[in-house]
């Protein structure tokens, strides 16, 4: 295997888009919006989209452009009944088991909104260890700097892992310090080492590659 540690991003990457997830995040973010900055729908979801897509988290514009308290926002935003959305995936279990390497989660979302997912998909044994938004004081996917000091806490190199995410700009980060990676995508492209529609579909794929040679004994 070419890899000792898969570092896995959580939403919309153990479970599809569809599930309504994070439409029910991004509601409870305008709706948070609306009221701490007192303005109307329409520029609750305009300021949502602008920081997202600029600092990649809504919660890290909020922070820098309106002094917003971290925990408050992701408290509010995280209550949204996971268990009613999503269920046990028998497939992505038994891919994963079947995975070798270490697996831990890196979301920009909280460790207790991890912990409500992967229990919920009944495959939180699979991950050594969850690195949520606050690991870094807050600062989200992209970025390199979080990236080395997870691959740094878990005592690998980018050499060593593969990262796994439904977003470009966060394999991008991961390619940029040397590691692998893996979109999880319904498209395929050629920037990355694997593409696959589902992480079930990947850790198949991954865990039929062959193992590296053992080292000669003098």
């Amino acid at each position: 295997m070419p890899f000792d540690l898969a570092v896995i991003d959580l939403d919309n990457t153990l479970y599809r888009a569809s599930s309504g997830v994070f439409a029910r995040m991004d509601a409870r973010m305008n709706r948070f919006i609306e009221r701490r900055l007192s303005v109307d729908t329409d520029e609750a979801n305009r300021l949502r989209r602008t920081y997202w897509d600029r600092y990649g988290t809504t919660l890290r514009g909020l922070m820098l452009h309106h002094g917003i308290d971290p925990e408050a926002f992701l408290d509010e935003v995280h209550d949204i009944g996971v268990d009613t959305l999503l269920s046990a995936d028998r497939e992505l279990d038994t891919a994963l088991a079947a995975m070798p390497g270490r697996k831990v989660i890196h979301t920009n979302g909280t460790r207790e909104h991890a912990e409500r997912v992967l229990a919920a998909l009944a495959i939180r044994h699979h991950f050594h260890a969850i690195y949520d938004i606050r690991f870094n004081d807050y600062r989200p996917k992209p970025c390199p700097e979080t990236l080395a000091m997870l691959l740094a806490a878990e005592q690998t190199t980018p050499s060593c892992a593969i990262v796994i995410d439904d977003m470009a700009d966060n394999l991008a980060a991961a390619a940029h310090l040397g590691a692998r990676t893996a979109w999880i995508s319904d498209r395929a492209s050629p920037r990355w080492h694997f593409c696959s529609a589902t992480v079930a579909a990947l850790a198949r794929r991954l865990s039929a590659l062959p193992l590296p040679p053992l080292p000669q004994q003098a």
